[in-house]
């Protein structure tokens, strides 16, 4: 398959691209600036990236097997006076479609601005032309030149199905097929779009995220955008972690009243079941590629600003040689808190029942770099945005004791966070 670099023409070879690293001394650009058009943030890395020097076709996620990095194909140069940290040299953004067997890119940005929790900085600039890193500088400065953006003062919001059609209709045809033995458990999402009088602006978006959003991983990927809770899997050299959530209650403003949601949560049988299931089924499935994998012996409350989740802290050591971030993410999505239990049988119910194309929610979205490290969230907490229309998608864990209006409820409370968002523009 083809790659399209940063001239626009088709390539079936990378040799032509060169990618070069520097680091960024103390007083030169950060990464809060404003013009953000892919970026990603997590409590290990932020990486900002500005223009694409190469789209790279991937195969679909249930085919990706390959132990090679497509990215190790471009030229690189070293200007750090160092060993390199996760992310540096050559490294591409890529969010998958939910569907597995759909395709989409890595791309590659042409600047591409990052920073470590340790504070260590860098710039990586990859073109098929070069530049000097006096000539990178000031092409920073000009393009990360700070715009205010004018706020949306309409919005409108659309359900393409009613939530009393979807709770009546969608969610008690799923639970007679629960109810009869198909399947033990099915995620099913709702969608809203939203539609704003001009163009939405995903600068002003992504920052209320980060500024509302603190412990998620904040992304911003080819106009999907979005705040999520849940890491599907990371993997810094030979360390692989995973967050994975399954397990909803509504967080309250009322002291007395939040602590209640809380420990319902804890004592829920029907949340302590989803959570059991996903973690049982994550580890079997990172376990071939590790010679160690440990998990929290009980799940913890993770807090949210609209909702708690059950969570449960992952961690492993690779086996040799380790599988790239690539390799993991195919191994591991979709998992049951996304999709349900059995995997195929839940699949071919959502498609099916739920009446919503998915496109990259609840899809794994991240990075990856040319050693095959990476970090990759679960698309939750999203929406695809495109001029002015977003679309904002939640969804739930669907098991035989399921009630529908709570369910229904438990969707309004995570669809509260993008839409927040979006209605304080």
């Amino acid at each position: 398959m083809p790659s399209e670099c940063d001239n626009g023409h088709q390539s079936s070879s990378l040799n032509n691209v060169q990618s070069k690293t520097f680091t960024l001394e103390t007083g030169n650009h950060r990464n809060s600036s404003a013009r953000q058009e892919l970026f990603w943030s997590s409590n290990k890395v932020t990486l900002t990236g500005v223009g694409t020097a190469c789209r790279i076709p991937l195969q679909p996620l249930e085919e990706i097997k390959t132990k090679s990095e497509l990215l190790g194909e471009i030229n690189f140069i070293n200007r750090g006076n160092r060993d390199l940290l996760p992310g540096e040299g050559p490294c591409a953004f890529v969010a998958f479609p939910f569907d597995p067997k759909q395709q989409t890119d890595l791309i590659v940005p042409r600047i591409l601005l990052g920073e470590h929790a340790s504070g260590q900085r860098w710039v990586t600039f990859t073109s098929e032309t070069d530049l000097s890193y006096k000539d990178i500088m000031e092409e920073i400065r000009q393009e990360f030149s700070v715009v205010d953006s004018e706020p949306i003062p309409e919005i409108s919001i659309d359900s393409p199905i009613e939530p009393e059609v979807w709770r009546d209709e969608k969610l008690s045809a799923v639970k007679d097929l629960i109810d009869a033995g198909k399947v033990k458990k099915v995620v099913l999402a709702r969608e809203l779009v939203l539609t704003a009088n001009k163009e939405i602006p995903v600068n002003t978006v992504l920052g209320k995220l980060r500024e509302r959003n603190k412990s998620s991983m904040i992304f911003n990927v080819d106009g999907f955008i979005g705040a999520s809770p849940e890491l599907l899997v990371s993997r810094f050299g030979n360390s692989v972690r995973a967050n994975p959530l399954a397990g909803t209650t509504t967080r309250y403003s009322d002291g007395n009243a939040d602590k209640k949601s809380r420990q319902e949560l804890l004592d829920s049988t029907k949340d302590a079941y989803e959570h059991k299931v996903t973690i049982e089924w994550l580890l079997n499935e990172l376990l071939p590629f590790c010679s160690f994998v440990d998990a929290d012996p009980e799940p913890k409350i993770v807090s949210l600003p609209h909702v708690h989740h059950l969570g449960t802290e992952v961690n492993g050591q690779l086996s040799q040689p380790a599988a790239s971030i690539l390799e993991l993410v195919s191994a591991l999505h979709p998992t049951p808190a996304v999709a349900g239990d059995p995997q195929k049988e839940a699949i071919e119910i959502i498609k099916n029942i739920e009446g919503i194309d998915r496109k990259r929610y609840a899809g794994p979205v991240g990075w990856v770099d040319s050693s095959g490290n990476g970090e990759f969230a679960v698309g939750i907490r999203s929406a695809e945005i495109k001029a002015r229309q977003a679309h904002l998608y939640a969804g739930v864990g669907l098991v035989a004791d399921s009630n529908p209006q709570s369910e229904l409820d438990e969707t309004t409370s995570k669809f509260k966070t993008m839409l927040s968002t979006f209605l304080d523009l």
